[in-house]
């Protein structure tokens, strides 16, 4: 598969801002979902904050998988009370997570691909696709039209960090921060590659066909640009 994240050299002020340690924009909702929840003193059931804020359990579920892998909310088993599993709880956590710590970890992975691997940019390129299949599985990714595909994966990106804004094209897509940025300046192609690969994997979990899809790093001021084309799926 076309792997197209060349950069060279990262031009001196372009490329997107640091999303490592920035706070990051969380819709009305979402944010009173975390509100509730970092206003009790112990954790709640889903079925109580679906009480709570009128939300349907769907929506809630969505809501706390989204502030979870923000690093926002915790998720704890419930002491057991007879038969069946016990429940899920969810708390609110100290901060927004521990972005610097993954950041360095990303930087030492992306070393050891370029050390270890002939093919570094294919080898992450596979990673990404895989993760971004799991992430759209835990958002209970379903087959959708292409459109519809690609909304879902440019909210993903925006869970992400990433911060994407709609670009020059209709088909573009600027990414105005990175959540892994140093690791990226030091191992373009390798970060990249898995970045370009969540993209793709992720809209083949929603059915759509990811060919055409391109992240260009670096390539404007403020921002990298990705081309995320509504492509329909050929039937098999």
């Amino acid at each position: 598969m076309e792997n197209d994240t060349r950069s060279g050299s990262p031009r001196s002020g372009w490329g997107p801002r640091d999303g490592s340690r920035s706070p990051r924009r969380l819709s009305v909702a979402r944010s009173a979902v975390l509100d509730l929840l970092s206003r009790q003193s112990e954790p709640l059931a889903q079925s109580a904050i679906v009480e709570a804020t009128g939300l349907h359990a769907n929506t809630v579920r969505e809501h706390l998988d989204g502030l979870r892998r923000r690093g926002l909310v915790r998720r704890l088993r419930a002491e057991p009370s007879g038969r069946g599993r016990p429940a899920w709880l969810y708390a609110a956590t100290a901060g927004e997570g521990t972005g610097s710590e993954y950041a360095g970890l990303a930087a030492a992975l992306a070393a050891a691909i370029v050390r270890t691997s002939d093919t570094p940019a294919e080898t992450a390129a596979t990673a990404g696709e895989d993760w971004g299949h799991e992430l759209a599985r835990d958002r209970g990714a379903r087959r959708v039209a292409p459109e519809a595909a690609r909304r879902h994966v440019i909210g993903l990106l925006d869970e992400l960090g990433f911060e994407p804004e709609d670009g020059a094209a209709p088909a573009q897509v600027r990414l105005t921060r990175c959540p892994l940025l140093e690791a990226a300046h030091r191992y373009p192609e390798v970060v990249c590659a898995v970045h370009l690969g969540i993209v793709r994997g992720a809209l083949e979990e929603y059915g759509a066909d990811p060919a055409g899809s391109r992240l260009l790093p670096f390539a404007e001021p403020d921002a990298c640009r990705l081309v995320v084309p509504p492509v329909e799926r050929a039937p098999r």
